[in-house]
């Protein structure tokens, strides 16, 4: 089941359905089912409290993904500053809902496995998240 929920943040406007087909059909594509994924959007400053207490990490971002999968099925929370979204979005030129929907499968990409810590890896994300996104338009 995916769920979307909030914390302390206005749910922002999202096909929850068309979504969902989405985001299984990528896991699909890699293999996995989904399980449970459950994705909370917060501010920025929630976020950087996810980041600090449970990863000891003191900065900003958009998505924190804690991954529970198994062998074949994707688990996982999700928390998605939807802040940093906002920014993001207009720092590249696009729309919140696109960059929303590409943070949205940034964060199933990492329960299938998918790395971005080096320069190569961004590379591959990237290019895993257009595919994906052009999936979504289909």
């Amino acid at each position: 089941m995916i769920r979307f929920s909030t914390d302390s943040i206005e749910m922002p406007a999202l096909d929850e359905r068309r979504v969902s087909r989405w985001i299984r059909a990528v896991a699909a594509d890699y293999g996995f089912s989904v399980g449970n994924i459950n994705y909370i959007f917060c501010s920025d400053e929630r976020e950087l409290a996810v980041n600090r207490e449970f990863l000891g990490h003191d900065y900003y971002t958009d998505v924190i993904t804690f991954d529970y999968s198994t062998a074949s099925t994707l688990n996982g929370d999700i928390f998605i500053s939807l802040d940093t979204v906002r920014s993001n979005a207009e720092m590249v030129g696009v729309s919140f809902e696109h960059e929303l929907h590409r943070i949205l499968i940034h964060g199933v990409l990492h329960l299938t496995g998918q790395g971005d810590k080096t320069p190569e890896t961004k590379v591959q994300m990237t290019e895993k998240e257009e595919k994906a996104l052009a999936k979504l338009v289909e």
